[in-house]
Protein backbone atom coordinates (compact mmCIF):
# COMPACT_ATOMS: atom_id res chain seq x y z
CA UNK A 1 0.00 0.00 0.00
CA UNK A 2 1.50 3.33 -1.03
CA UNK A 3 -0.96 5.40 0.76
CA UNK A 4 -2.45 4.86 3.86
CA UNK A 5 -4.57 7.85 4.39
CA UNK A 6 -6.21 5.68 1.58
CA UNK A 7 -6.07 2.32 2.21
CA UNK A 8 -9.44 1.62 -0.11
CA UNK A 9 -8.34 4.36 -2.30
CA UNK A 10 -10.08 7.72 -2.47
CA UNK A 11 -14.28 7.89 -2.45
CA UNK A 12 -15.26 8.71 -6.46
CA UNK A 13 -18.72 9.46 -7.09
CA UNK A 14 -20.13 7.61 -9.92
CA UNK A 15 -22.70 9.24 -12.49
CA UNK A 16 -25.34 6.58 -11.73
CA UNK A 17 -25.63 3.16 -9.42
CA UNK A 18 -27.63 0.55 -10.42
CA UNK A 19 -30.55 -1.06 -8.10
CA UNK A 20 -28.23 -3.77 -7.28
CA UNK A 21 -25.31 -1.21 -6.37
CA UNK A 22 -27.32 0.51 -4.16
CA UNK A 23 -28.40 -3.15 -2.24
CA UNK A 24 -24.73 -3.14 -1.63
CA UNK A 25 -23.89 0.18 -0.66
CA UNK A 26 -27.01 0.03 1.78
CA UNK A 27 -25.88 -3.99 2.84
CA UNK A 28 -22.05 -1.88 3.47
CA UNK A 29 -23.84 0.49 6.18
CA UNK A 30 -26.32 -1.99 7.54
CA UNK A 31 -22.98 -4.54 8.33
CA UNK A 32 -20.68 -1.82 9.41
CA UNK A 33 -21.68 -1.68 13.39
CA UNK A 34 -21.51 -4.98 13.70
CA UNK A 35 -18.04 -5.78 12.43
CA UNK A 36 -17.02 -2.39 14.43
CA UNK A 37 -18.58 -3.67 17.57
CA UNK A 38 -16.42 -6.90 16.45
CA UNK A 39 -12.93 -5.78 16.27
CA UNK A 40 -13.49 -3.62 19.05
CA UNK A 41 -14.28 -6.33 21.63
CA UNK A 42 -10.83 -7.36 22.13
CA UNK A 43 -8.89 -3.36 22.27
CA UNK A 44 -6.72 -2.74 25.13
CA UNK A 45 -5.76 0.53 26.08
CA UNK A 46 -3.08 0.48 24.08
CA UNK A 47 -4.56 -0.96 20.98
CA UNK A 48 -6.97 2.77 21.40
CA UNK A 49 -4.38 4.76 21.09
CA UNK A 50 -2.91 3.00 18.69
CA UNK A 51 -2.49 4.67 15.08
CA UNK A 52 -2.47 4.18 11.76
CA UNK A 53 0.42 6.41 10.57
CA UNK A 54 2.55 9.59 11.97
CA UNK A 55 0.36 11.86 13.24
CA UNK A 56 -3.26 10.40 12.28
CA UNK A 57 -5.91 9.82 14.98
CA UNK A 58 -5.91 7.03 17.40
CA UNK A 59 -8.24 4.25 16.67
CA UNK A 60 -10.38 5.75 19.80
CA UNK A 61 -10.72 8.25 17.95
CA UNK A 62 -11.38 6.66 14.74
CA UNK A 63 -14.39 4.80 16.71
CA UNK A 64 -15.87 8.26 17.72
CA UNK A 65 -15.57 9.71 14.68
CA UNK A 66 -17.32 7.14 12.64
CA UNK A 67 -20.54 6.82 14.93
CA UNK A 68 -20.20 10.89 14.18
CA UNK A 69 -20.13 10.98 10.79
CA UNK A 70 -22.67 8.53 10.83
CA UNK A 71 -25.09 10.64 12.12
CA UNK A 72 -23.58 13.16 10.44
CA UNK A 73 -25.07 11.46 7.35
CA UNK A 74 -27.93 10.35 8.41
CA UNK A 75 -28.68 14.45 9.58
CA UNK A 76 -28.22 15.56 5.83
CA UNK A 77 -29.99 13.22 4.33
CA UNK A 78 -33.16 14.10 6.21
CA UNK A 79 -32.46 18.03 5.38
CA UNK A 80 -32.31 16.90 2.20
CA UNK A 81 -35.79 14.95 2.04
CA UNK A 82 -37.68 17.21 4.03
CA UNK A 83 -36.05 20.98 3.30
CA UNK A 84 -36.68 21.57 0.06
CA UNK A 85 -33.69 24.81 -0.15
CA UNK A 86 -31.06 22.49 1.70
CA UNK A 87 -28.58 22.77 -1.59
CA UNK A 88 -25.48 23.23 0.71
CA UNK A 89 -24.31 20.12 2.69
CA UNK A 90 -23.84 20.39 6.38
CA UNK A 91 -20.15 20.41 7.17
CA UNK A 92 -18.28 19.86 10.38
CA UNK A 93 -14.96 20.62 11.57
CA UNK A 94 -13.53 16.50 12.30
CA UNK A 95 -9.82 17.77 13.59
CA UNK A 96 -11.80 20.41 15.65
CA UNK A 97 -14.28 16.92 16.58
CA UNK A 98 -12.03 14.34 17.33
CA UNK A 99 -9.81 16.88 19.60
CA UNK A 100 -12.56 17.48 21.97
CA UNK A 101 -12.95 15.55 25.55
CA UNK A 102 -15.05 12.75 24.78
CA UNK A 103 -12.98 11.97 21.14
CA UNK A 104 -9.99 11.37 22.99
CA UNK A 105 -10.83 9.90 26.51
CA UNK A 106 -14.90 8.68 26.60
CA UNK A 107 -15.25 5.08 26.49
CA UNK A 108 -15.66 3.96 22.55
CA UNK A 109 -18.89 1.57 23.71
CA UNK A 110 -21.21 4.67 23.88
CA UNK A 111 -20.46 5.50 20.21
CA UNK A 112 -20.55 1.64 19.12
CA UNK A 113 -24.55 2.02 20.40
CA UNK A 114 -24.95 5.08 18.81
CA UNK A 115 -23.35 3.90 15.31
CA UNK A 116 -25.87 0.89 15.84
CA UNK A 117 -28.30 2.72 16.91
CA UNK A 118 -28.65 5.68 14.19
CA UNK A 119 -27.10 2.98 11.47
CA UNK A 120 -30.71 1.11 12.19
CA UNK A 121 -32.38 3.86 11.31
CA UNK A 122 -30.59 5.36 8.65
CA UNK A 123 -30.41 1.78 6.69
CA UNK A 124 -34.30 1.98 7.14
CA UNK A 125 -34.82 5.48 5.64
CA UNK A 126 -32.55 4.54 2.90
CA UNK A 127 -34.51 0.87 1.96
CA UNK A 128 -37.66 2.86 1.32
CA UNK A 129 -36.51 5.62 -0.38
CA UNK A 130 -38.31 6.53 -3.42
CA UNK A 131 -36.05 7.11 -6.88
CA UNK A 132 -37.38 11.11 -6.86
CA UNK A 133 -36.27 10.83 -3.30
CA UNK A 134 -32.50 9.07 -4.47
CA UNK A 135 -32.26 11.69 -7.03
CA UNK A 136 -32.10 14.67 -4.39
CA UNK A 137 -29.07 16.41 -4.39
CA UNK A 138 -26.91 19.24 -2.90
CA UNK A 139 -23.26 20.65 -3.04
CA UNK A 140 -20.71 19.63 -1.32
CA UNK A 141 -17.95 22.86 -1.33
CA UNK A 142 -15.20 20.74 0.25
CA UNK A 143 -15.59 18.24 -2.43
CA UNK A 144 -16.44 21.05 -5.21
CA UNK A 145 -19.54 18.55 -6.23
CA UNK A 146 -23.12 18.04 -6.50
CA UNK A 147 -24.43 14.78 -4.11
CA UNK A 148 -27.19 12.72 -4.74
CA UNK A 149 -28.75 10.57 -1.76
CA UNK A 150 -27.61 7.50 -4.24
CA UNK A 151 -23.64 9.20 -3.78
CA UNK A 152 -24.26 9.96 -0.22
CA UNK A 153 -24.98 6.34 0.72
CA UNK A 154 -21.89 5.70 -1.55
CA UNK A 155 -19.68 8.16 0.53
CA UNK A 156 -21.46 6.77 3.74
CA UNK A 157 -20.50 3.02 2.59
CA UNK A 158 -17.19 4.36 1.50
CA UNK A 159 -16.28 6.49 4.69
CA UNK A 160 -17.19 2.87 7.08
CA UNK A 161 -14.69 0.43 5.28
CA UNK A 162 -12.18 3.35 4.63
CA UNK A 163 -11.91 3.58 8.66
CA UNK A 164 -12.20 -0.04 9.40
CA UNK A 165 -8.89 0.01 7.42
CA UNK A 166 -7.52 2.33 9.38
CA UNK A 167 -8.33 0.56 12.31
CA UNK A 168 -6.84 -2.57 10.75
CA UNK A 169 -3.64 -0.72 10.01
CA UNK A 170 -2.81 0.85 13.26
CA UNK A 171 -3.56 -2.83 14.97
CA UNK A 172 -1.23 -4.51 12.75
CA UNK A 173 -4.15 -6.49 10.58
CA UNK A 174 -3.83 -5.23 7.40
CA UNK A 175 -0.41 -4.22 5.82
Amino acid sequence: MTDRRYPIGPFVPQESYTEEELTELIATIESAPSAYRELAASFSEEDLAKTYREGSWTVQQLIHHVADIHLVHFFRMKKALTEPDYKEVTLINMDGWVKTPEANFYPVEDSLAAFESIGNRYVYLAKNLTAEQLDIAYFHPVRQIWISQKNALAMSAWHVKHHFAHIELALGILE
